[in-house]
């Protein structure tokens, strides 16, 4: 492994070499702490192919069979008194005129729902991980009312951080016209292409449906421990292939000052300690778009090994993916630690009929919480992960920009 990438990685302003969260200007972060971004995993934390299990067991391996006739398991409808109590603590909200990114447990307050989303929180976490909500009244509400109580909700279940160079906390997939094959420079949520499986840089994302596309835009999950399992019994030279840090990402950019423009890493790693759960991080549009580094000579190109694995990975989670669609008031949260997934392309609506609108959340779940014990060195951080560009103070706009 090149030193330069996982020994010597500069600091950016905001790296921590404690895990303790320094003190922020409440002014620039209103809820007191700072998205710490994205890091290279910890050299020593990485693991050999030896180390992983064969086969990994309980409630994180699921099969598309186990849920695709069975929604009860796996989606919850709100019911009146449960919008009632969002409803109440949104409007409470919005008369306190505090800024959306100051937004927490303890100035959206759930006395009775927060029971329910603490077990969905640990479901997520540490059993199937995914929740499908149904029933949140966005057309009634707006545009403002639903990002308030969404964003309040998901206080629940983690700490939201910033999800691109511009400090978006409250993100929004849409397509904004930007070309897809400029993957190097473009962030494909601002486009209507098809999106690979893949996991985002937080503990858990978030989608709320407030405009459906034409046709397309359809939903998929697997469960990546099952992916793992699969591999295992199918291509074991390919599940050791991922866990190799032989793979870089694409940052697009989005770097503070002294920081690489790309992360050396695996595809799967295991959590710190004994015992440790596989842990998945990947996204291949980030692999593909490294070519203007790789024509120079920066990075070795793929290596054919690579090439393969990443099509078997895909294969792989296609053939054991479960297929969801999201109406208009539905919010989909899943873990990115043990779930991947994927997104068809999608054509719109003709004007003036809306675009297809998702608006996201990027959480995280520090180990304090219950999160898992990640081999970066701000897991321990509240809001570990996510993308910080120097001091890019969180912004939470109510549409697309």
């Amino acid at each position: 492994m090149a030193p330069s990438l996982l020994e010597t990685q500069p600091q950016a302003p905001h790296s921590l070499t404690s895990p303790s969260q320094k003190p922020v200007d409440r002014k620039i972060y209103p809820d007191g702490i700072k998205t710490s971004g994205q890091h290279p995993p910890l050299p020593e934390l990485i693991k050999n192919y030896s180390d992983f299990p064969k086969e990994i067991k309980g409630a994180t391996v699921w099969k598309a069979d186990d849920y695709t006739n069975n929604p009860e398991r796996w989606v919850h409808v709100f019911n009146s008194e449960e919008v009632a109590e969002m409803s109440a603590a949104a409007d409470k909200f919005l008369a306190d005129k505090t800024p959306l990114t100051g937004i927490s447990k303890d100035n959206f307050p759930l006395p009775k729902l927060s029971i329910l989303l603490a077990s969905i929180r640990a479901e997520i976490l540490n059993g199937k991980g995914f929740i499908l909500f149904k029933g949140f009244p966005v057309e009634k509400w707006g545009n403002h009312k639903s990002a308030v109580a969404y964003m309040g909700l998901g206080t629940y279940l983690g700490y939201f951080v910033s999800q691109n160079g511009r400090g978006h906390v409250l993100g929004h997939v849409k397509d904004l016209g930007d070309d897809p094959t400029q993957i190097d420079r473009v962030r494909i949520y601002r486009t209507n292409a098809r999106q690979f499986f893949h996991a985002d840089d937080s503990d858990l994302v978030g989608l709320l449906c407030i405009a459906r596309a034409l046709e397309g835009g359809e939903s998929d999950i697997v469960s990546s421990h099952h992916v793992w399992n699969t591999l295992q019994k199918e291509r074991p030279d390919v599940a050791e292939t991922l866990t190799k840090p032989i793979w870089y990402f694409d940052r697009k950019g989005e770097t503070s000052v002294g920081e690489e423009e790309f992360i050396k890493t695996s595809v799967f790693y295991l959590e710190k300690g004994p015992n440790g759960r596989v842990y998945s991080k990947w996204d291949p549009y980030y692999i593909k778009s490294l070519d203007r580094f790789m024509n120079k000579g920066i990075i070795p190109p793929l290596s054919p090994e690579q090439v393969e694995a990443a099509k078997v990975l895909e294969d792989t989670c296609h053939r054991l993916r479960l297929h969801m669609i999201l109406e208009v008031g539905d919010i989909q949260f899943l873990s990115n630690e043990h779930v991947l997934h994927a997104r068809t392309e999608y054509k719109d609506h003709a004007p003036p009929a809306p675009r297809r609108h998702l608006m996201r959340l990027w959480l995280a779940t520090p180990e304090s919480e219950g999160g898992w014990k990640l081999p970066f060195h701000d897991s321990a951080e509240k809001k570990r992960g996510g993308i910080q560009v120097n001091d890019q103070p969180p912004v939470a706009p109510l549409d697309a920009e």
